[in-house]
């Protein structure tokens, strides 16, 4: 069944992308929530022209997420954390916290764009994935250390 997202969805796509995904998913979770249509020959059309106006916008955009990009790759954050005497830390480093230490050095991300690809349970350096666009990806380092 193809349909076409109309927001971007974490491990099936972006908005406007047109995906194949198994008929039950589509009907009974991305339709009846609005995440997505189904791609008739309608949709497609109204999905090429709605493309085709939002390309200079869309150019923009990535500009701006390159941008940050390159300004998220300089920087590092300290979170600070209550570690034990085994060196390990009470709980985890969450992508909320991430997303609150970027909101101090001035950076807005959504905490659902950033993923961390092993679980930080100790002081020292890690890095986290953030996905500021389709196209435009980075790392950021971040330093565990305690309070």
């Amino acid at each position: 069944m193809d349909i076409i997202l109309k927001t971007d969805i974490k491990g099936l796509g972006y908005k406007n992308d047109l995906v194949a995904v198994k008929p039950g998913y589509g009907r009974n979770y991305l339709i009846p929530q609005g995440f997505a249509v189904l791609a008739t020959g309608s949709n497609r059309k109204i999905l090429a022209e709605n493309i085709k106006q939002a390309a200079h916008k869309a150019e923009k955009i990535k500009t701006e997420a390159e941008n940050i990009a390159a300004k998220l790759a300089e920087t590092t954050l300290e979170i600070k954390a209550k570690i034990g005497d085994s060196g390990k830390i009470f709980g985890k480093v969450t992508t909320l916290q991430i997303s609150d230490a970027l909101a101090t050095q001035g950076f807005e991300i959504d905490r659902k764009k950033i993923s961390i690809g092993v679980p930080v349970d100790g002081a020292g350096e890690f890095s986290a994935d953030i996905d500021l666009h389709r196209e435009v990806k980075t790392k950021v380092k971040f330093i565990v250390s305690g309070e």
